[in-house]
């Protein structure tokens, strides 16, 4: 059994495959003051709802953006599943030609999800995934990772402006039949939402254009199926495209996991040796 994982910096986002079946995802928040027991102990939690005995698990495979919570993770992993787990991105090639200036800057989720992308719905594409920032990656007609935009996620404008206009409040993130708000409620809804619809169309366009016009468009990410809702331009909607991307990564690159299961009593002797380091820090 594989477990893939998604390190976002709002959630980490587990899935769980047997061959090429999704046995089952979960959603952890992204904390790093969280323990590699509290981890590990929530991560076991979810493998028994899902019925899956957890030494089962042959690999894992990490794709991240957030350093700080890896630490944790990966001891997390290797003490409970036992498994030394695989970098997306460090440890093996995620196999996507990428023609940023700077290829190092580019978030590992991002070529993921075009690897997912590509294979699932062809070339030219465009990726927007709508989280606590929106990312758009251009994916040209030779399935090479061009760059994209970034843009802030709609829960964090909606709470830069709770912090930052006193008399506003937190609102919910729906979208009122009329564009006229009656109320400060409705008014704030109507502004977020169709402000945020309209700037994913104009960035979609003005990508669409560099890309010849005729590239598919994909949104995934923990708001890409609302957004959906309100932007005619989004042609599919796909949750799980990360996890699936680090799947076909992993089936690329099985040779790089071999080896790679951890024996119960070394991972007992690494987490006392960790355990006692830590007391005398």
């Amino acid at each position: 059994m594989l477990l893939t994982i998604d390190v976002g910096n709002t959630n980490m986002v587990f899935g769980l495959y047997d061959g090429d079946r999704l046995r089952g995802s979960f959603r952890i928040s992204t904390n790093a003051e969280r323990t590699s027991d509290e981890l590990g102990m929530q991560i076991s939690q979810y493998y028994h709802f899902h019925g899956l005995d957890r030494t089962q698990t042959d690999a894992v495979i990490i794709a991240s953006v957030v350093p700080p919570v890896m630490y944790t993770l990966i001891n997390a992993i290797r003490k409970y599943l036992h498994v030394q787990p695989v970098i997306a991105g460090r440890d093996v090639d995620i196999g996507i030609e990428n023609r940023y200036t700077n290829p190092r800057e580019v978030g590992a989720d991002r070529l993921v999800n075009a690897v997912s992308a590509v294979r699932k719905y062809g070339k030219p594409l465009i990726i927007v995934d709508i989280g606590t920032a929106t990312t758009f990656d251009a994916i040209d007609g030779n399935g090479a990772y061009q760059g994209g935009a970034i843009f802030p996620g709609i829960k964090v404008a909606m709470e830069a402006l709770f912090l930052k206009a006193s008399k506003l409040p937190r609102v919910d993130i729906e979208r009122p039949e009329k564009a006229i708000g009656k109320t400060t409620v409705q008014s704030m809804q109507s502004g977020a939402v169709r402000g945020y619809v309209g700037a994913l169309a104009g960035i979609i366009t003005d990508i669409q254009e560099e890309l010849g016009g005729n590239a598919r468009v994909v949104a995934t990410g923990g708001m890409g199926r609302m957004m959906a809702e309100y932007c005619g331009l989004i042609d599919e909607v796909d949750p799980n495209l990360t996890l699936e991307g680090l799947r076909l990564i992993y089936e690329n690159n099985k040779d790089c996991f071999a080896g790679r299961q951890l024996d119960s009593e070394t991972c007992l002797l690494e987490a006392v040796e960790e355990g006692a380091w830590s007391a005398e820090k």
